[in-house]
């Protein structure tokens, strides 16, 4: 009676089980949300300003965000070329020359040249420079090349229209 009892429980556990569907529901992701900002009017790089920039965020970024800098450094072929910083320049006997740097926080990022003698750089490193901010989630740009300006954006699901035009 006892095995008839649990083969009947056993049976009824498979009869009674429902069946479980997938349903599709538009998710709103709200801490994924990645920003560029560009700076249209552009910077120069002087004494005067000790060789730095800062930029405040419209809004505090989230702890986890990274952002990512790049410097416009020339065109090719009517396309933008955007160097990742840090960029270091050496001279010929392979000395560093000068540096741009950057450091971020939760609401700012700071840009600025490092060297022996920032007075000897050339104008076409000091003066006039665009740069691009990209806030990203970590999690999103995991296993991206970020030296690649191109595939970042593609990592972010993001274009030229999306950037933010911004001033220091």
């Amino acid at each position: 009676m006892k095995k008839i009892i649990t083969l009947l429980a056993v049976v009824g556990m498979f009869t009674f089980q429902s069946c479980t569907t997938t349903t599709d529901s538009n998710y709103v992701d709200n801490d994924t949300i990645s920003t560029v900002f560009e700076n249209k009017i552009p910077f120069n790089f002087t004494s005067t300003n000790g060789y730095k920039v800062k930029f405040i965020f419209p809004n505090t970024i989230i702890s986890s965000d990274m952002v990512l800098v790049y410097r416009l450094s020339g065109s090719s072929n009517g396309n933008d070329l955007w160097e990742f910083l840090p960029e270091t320049h050496y001279f010929a006997d392979g000395t560093r020359n000068f540096s741009f740097n950057f450091d971020f926080t939760q609401n700012d990022v700071q840009i600025y040249l490092e060297g022996n003698n920032l007075q000897t750089v050339g104008g076409e490193f000091r003066l006039n420079q665009t740069f691009r901010f990209v806030v990203v989630p970590a999690n999103l740009i995991y296993g991206v090349d970020k030296n690649n300006y191109v595939s970042v954006m593609a990592a972010i699901n993001s274009n030229e229209n999306k950037v933010q035009t911004i001033n220091f």
